[in-house]
């Protein structure tokens, strides 16, 4: 089966996230798309992350009756931070039978010199790359890269959880369940 992993804190899960992985799923060759929830991204501050059991159960019930979209916890059991390149030799060796892939926007791209060992990436994974406003892809790095014209909203976690601590509104921005779960535990009060 051909899956396509979505990569992310998801602090918290959004609509843009869900229009992208539903556009994924609905408009390439992937049979499924797996958000992998990263305990700790190695380019990011921890400090205001949910916890990432939390965060996966946010993603659960915003993705419930998707047969094509699905959460996986895989990080949670690896080293943290998290690598992309050894999340992956993990899920290869794992799951044999599968043929995994990267989903990124062009921002996260831009940035992949950066990752550790990302040259292994590039040889061994098709990346399938969303563009987003204000970054280019260079196509030196990898020529066989599954470019995508998915439709893009101006939404951040950051913002969500800047919205949350004001006490301001984030209906419209996630499902109308992860807005409850939020409000219900108060999460990133």
């Amino acid at each position: 089966m051909k899956i396509g992993l979505y990569f992310g804190s998801f602090n918290p899960i959004h609509i843009g996230h869900l229009i992208i992985a539903n556009h994924v799923a609905n408009n390439t060759n992937l049979q499924k798309v797996w958000f992998v929830v990263s305990p700790q991204n190695p380019l990011k501050q921890s400090s205001s992350l949910l916890n990432e059991y939390d965060r996966l159960h946010l993603i659960n019930i915003s993705i419930e009756g998707e047969n094509k979209l699905r959460p996986s916890n895989v990080e949670f059991s690896l080293p943290k931070p998290s690598y992309t390149v050894d999340t992956l030799a993990y899920l290869t060796e794992k799951f044999t039978e599968h043929e995994f892939s990267i989903i990124m926007g062009s921002d996260s791209f831009s940035n992949i010199t950066k990752w550790k060992n990302y040259e292994v990436i590039l040889k061994n994974y098709a990346l399938y790359i969303y563009k987003r406003p204000g970054f280019d892809i260079d196509i030196s790095l990898k020529t066989d890269l599954i470019l995508l014209d998915a439709p893009l909203l101006e939404i951040s976690s950051t913002r969500i959880r800047e919205l949350i601590k004001n006490n301001k509104s984030i209906k419209y921005l996630v499902p109308d369940l992860v807005k409850e779960e939020i409000e219900r535990n108060g999460y990133y009060k």
